[in-house]
């Protein structure tokens, strides 16, 4: 796909594809990518609303638009979306990894192992799917791939082993991808999320996994004293999938407030 410029110049297009488009750190992302210029595809899970809604704000930056339905623990699913999302783009040069399962506040002694699997699959195995799927688009666009994962594989905290325990899986997929898939010019990033008041944080929050006593102790150990944002997270995934990031691949960055200091 190309483009021309006010000036007559031919550029390729940047296109987006972002796994989770329609949560409360997925949109942040996709909205700054299509702020930013770039044709942007997403997948959604249920919510259909929510994503013809999200469609109409990324057309209003003058960029394309497109949302898939997409089930994590189905392998067929996220083969489809990706595939229906490159043809659809044209080409792909960045891929984000946004989605993922809600994850509660317990105590691993209290999960079982069935449902330990099945978040597992959830992330890492949706994870390593979108990416197999992607990976011809990628190495032809020398694309870039980012995974939102958590601030907690670098600081544990107590009752959140499903989140550490699983996104530790995809953080070392995006080593592994990052160590092989650098001769063909595609790089692999990480963004951890830290404390936020939105996303999986906001539903924490809501259903009172997180009481205002938890909430003092994280905070305590804020160096900045406050919880981020969506934005704060997408800002970083914008800044690694950018050209400006060009030679940064293999790494993963915390936006905690300092919080993994």
């Amino acid at each position: 796909m190309k483009r021309h410029t006010s000036g007559g110049i031919v550029s390729a297009a940047r296109t987006a594809f972002v796994s989770g488009g329609t949560g409360g750190i997925g949109s942040a992302i996709a909205l700054t990518l299509a702020e930013r210029g770039h044709d942007v595809a997403f997948t959604y899970r249920n919510n259909k609303d929510a994503a013809e809604q999200l469609s109409e704000q990324i057309r209003a930056h003058g960029v394309l638009a497109h949302s898939y339905s997409l089930d994590l623990t189905d392998e067929l699913s996220i083969s489809v979306a990706v595939r229906d999302a490159v043809s659809d783009l044209g080409a792909l040069t960045t891929l984000v990894h946004a989605a993922g399962p809600h994850v509660p506040m317990t105590h691993l002694s209290r999960v079982t192992p069935a449902f330990f699997t099945e978040q597992l699959n959830q992330e890492a195995a949706a994870f390593f799917t979108l990416v197999h799927t992607a990976l011809p688009a990628l190495r032809a666009s020398s694309g870039s791939v980012v995974a939102v994962t958590t601030a907690a594989t670098d600081r544990f905290p107590v009752r959140d082993g499903l989140s550490a325990g699983t996104k530790g899986a995809v953080e070392q997929l995006v080593r592994g991808f990052a160590a092989e898939e650098g001769r063909y010019g595609v790089r692999f990033n990480a963004v951890g999320p830290g404390m936020l008041t939105d996303g999986m944080a906001e539903r924490l929050i809501n259903s009172a996994e997180l009481d205002q006593s938890a909430l003092d102790v994280t905070m305590s150990r804020i160096p900045l004293k406050r919880f981020g944002s969506a934005a704060d997270i997408a800002e970083a995934v914008c800044f690694l999938a950018s050209d400006a990031a060009g030679f940064i691949s293999g790494q993963k960055l915390n936006v905690d407030g300092g919080y993994t200091v």
